[in-house]
């Protein structure tokens, strides 16, 4: 996609029970939810503070309904994710997951027809622009452990813990 195409018309900030996120929302969709200092994060946005913009009212909705325990918050959410054709085909693997249901990278690369890239799938994860409805921290490690997550893997341990999902504990 070209830069005009995702080009970002609203921002703003949404309070979640793990901290504040940025929201960023082009014409046609969500396009980013990032937590304050996650890997990754775009930095400051060049789009206007909007918190009334449709796409980012309806993220925040989608965030409040998983925080209470929606099976399914993307629901009728449009998203706008911009990245390679192989990112794509990850996020969306991704977000084939139900709410609770653990994989692993090596996992998601047979979905999206790579088995042997494990390692490409764990960087299109980490891109993942919209955290939390965007489900990257399902993906655990080969043996169920807990493994990267550009928020922290404190957040990812309470976001499984959240979902009834089961993985061996972390301990930082």
């Amino acid at each position: 996609m070209t830069k005009s195409s995702h080009r970002l018309t609203a921002q703003s900030r949404i309070a979640t029970p793990l901290g504040p996120l940025t929201a960023a929302a082009t014409d046609h969709g969500l396009a980013g939810l990032w937590f304050d200092g996650q890997a990754h994060h775009p930095g400051p946005l060049d789009a206007p503070l909007a918190p009334d913009h449709p796409m980012l009212e309806a993220g925040a909705r989608a965030l409040a309904a998983y925080f209470d325990g929606a099976a399914h918050p993307l629901h009728s959410l449009a998203l706008d994710l911009h990245g390679t054709a192989f990112q794509q085909a990850v996020w969306q693997a991704l977000q084939a997951l139900a709410r609770g249901q653990t994989t692993s990278y090596g996992q998601i690369a047979i979905a999206v027809g790579s088995p042997a890239a494990v390692r490409a799938v764990g960087a299109a994860i980490g891109r993942n622009p919209v955290s939390v409805l965007v489900p990257c921290h399902r993906v655990l490690g080969r043996d169920g452990s807990l493994t990267g997550y550009a928020g922290g893997l404190d957040r990812k341990q309470t976001l499984l813990r959240l979902e009834g999902a089961v993985c061996k504990p972390w301990k930082p």
